[in-house]
């Protein structure tokens, strides 16, 4: 059986909700519920407000939507510095 087809939308990040939830206002002016995806979890990506974002979601429900994508932001930096040198254990 072949996945359902899910729909990617635009927006940006209106608010920062408790339990790792976000409010985005999608282009087309709606506003959903969207969590932050796996792997975006899993890499440490953080989300802040006035983000824009690539949001999934399924034509079933419109209302609520998976983050898979955050687009960088000119002028800040890529992450936070890496540290150098020898390794002790």
């Amino acid at each position: 059986m072949a996945k359902e087809e899910l729909l990617t939308m635009e927006g940006h990040i209106e608010e920062i909700l408790p339990d790792g939830r976000f409010a985005v206002m999608l282009d087309n002016e709606h506003k959903i519920i969207a969590y932050t995806a796996g792997k975006m979890r899993k890499f440490r990506i953080r989300s802040v407000v006035g983000d824009r974002v690539h949001v999934e979601m399924t034509p079933y429900d419109l209302s609520k939507g998976r983050i898979v994508f955050r687009e960088r932001t000119p002028g800040q930096p890529g992450g936070p510095p890496r540290r150098r040198g020898n390794f002790k254990r």
